[in-house]
């Protein structure tokens, strides 16, 4: 966030100035190539027939969006191989993502992944970078970013997965990890897990996926193109990638992170889904006229179009702020995650409604969004949990008993 300075006749004061929330040149380029790499790609018909599948991961699709577009390296120094951007343009290709309900581990491996990894410098981020290997945050999909003050301790903790022995670690730094971790997206795709120990003190460890002993388990998801796993480990050895506070750190960044740029990813879904519905509704005729003719269908896409508008600047305002480490980071994420995971289910809702009856058909991607909306208002913190964040973190007083 920039700094300015007003002059008066008490002298001169700074104050900070609210970031410059549009869209510049370079992300709106960024935008057009992974749209049409999506749509080239990753068209309707062959995302239903995935997912009717089973089969959420598009490998092929996920490297050419990590590989060919350098999409997994956004967030990754240039000395790493990466492209040395930062969160905003991560925010704009996670709106492309949720606009196409793109089944690919994007936010879990490009983004919550390589936070986690970024303050190491591990070798890790320089293939992450590459496209050559995928990565997944071993974290319930469930779990809600840390409060700041809890930003040094193990968010979420304890931890389920253990060492063998206290401090069991050989010259290499390589522990062995027992446990499970219920849950977590981008798991079932990712080629290294990156395990938070519960040891004293605490480490993060990188684990191959491969690895004998390792086993994902696929659960019931809402959400079919983004699928959970149950990982569990057993007497897995895992390298140590950071320890102490900043591995809890490390963990609370990856969680933010991912919560922030959800929400941008959810604002794709909602804006999809309204531009979906306003171009059927200027289509589809009843009584000689356009539906979208009708005044009760123009009100509800009028309070969609709100919604995705208040939405877009909360996403926004939260990428800026993790862009720059501004210190109301906390206080934005929470508001776009609450803000963007309502207007998604929404317009996602009203997308299916205002379809008609084609709308509730499977042959219609309406479902789909609508499923990865509901999914995502839910995942990294509910609307109510970071509302109730947000009130803590602005020191609002709680609602009156009774």
């Amino acid at each position: 966030m920039t700094t300015t300075t007003d002059s008066s006749a008490s002298g001169t004061r700074s104050r900070e100035a609210t970031p410059d929330l549009r869209y510049s040149d370079a992300e709106e380029q960024l935008r057009a190539v992974v749209r049409d790499l999506l749509a080239d790609r990753s068209p309707w018909p062959g995302v239903l027939t995935r997912v009717g599948a089973g089969e959420a991961d598009d490998l092929p699709l996920w490297h050419a969006l990590a590989g060919d577009l350098g999409c997994a390296g956004l967030l990754i120094p240039e000395s790493h191989g990466g492209a040395g951007a930062s969160y905003r343009e991560a925010a704009v290709a996670a709106e492309e993502t949720g606009r196409a309900a793109a089944c690919v581990p994007y936010l879990t491996s490009a983004v919550m992944a390589t936070t986690a990894l970024l303050d190491s410098g591990d070798e890790l981020l320089g293939q992450l970078a590459a496209g050559q290997r995928t990565a997944a945050l071993a974290v319930g999909f469930a779990a809600m970013p840390p409060a700041p003050d809890e930003a040094g301790k193990p968010a979420g903790g304890p931890w389920p997965v253990r060492i063998g022995q206290p401090d069991d670690l050989d010259a290499a730094g390589v522990a062995r990890l027992t446990g499970t971790v219920r849950g977590v997206a981008g798991a079932l795709a990712a080629d290294v897990l990156l395990v938070p120990g519960d040891g004293v003190p605490l480490r993060l460890y990188a684990v191959d996926a491969a690895a004998a002993g390792v086993r994902r388990e696929p659960v019931v998801s809402l959400d079919g193109t983004r699928l959970l796993a149950d990982v569990t480990l057993n007497k897995v050895p895992g390298r140590a990638v950071t320890t102490g506070a900043g591995a809890a750190r490390a963990v609370a960044a990856a969680l933010a992170a991912g919560a922030g740029v959800l929400a941008s990813e959810l604002l794709g879904v909602a804006d999809q889904c309204l531009g979906m519905t306003v171009t059927y509704v200027k289509e589809r005729r009843q009584f000689a006229r356009p539906v979208g003719s009708f005044q009760a269908v123009k009100h509800r896409l009028a309070d969609v179009w709100v919604a995705v508008t208040q939405a877009r600047a909360a996403a926004r305002y939260a990428a800026a702020c993790l862009s720059t480490g501004d210190p109301d980071t906390p206080v934005a994420v929470a508001l776009a995650k609450a803000a963007c995971g309502e207007a998604a289910v929404l317009a996602a809702q009203e997308c299916v409604q205002l379809h008609g009856g084609i709308g509730f058909t499977w042959e219609h991607p309406a479902h789909l969004l609508l499923k990865r909306a509901k999914s995502g208002s839910m995942a990294l913190g509910t609307p109510d949990r970071h509302r109730a964040a947000l009130a803590a973190l602005v020191d609002l007083p709680p609602p009156p008993a009774g």
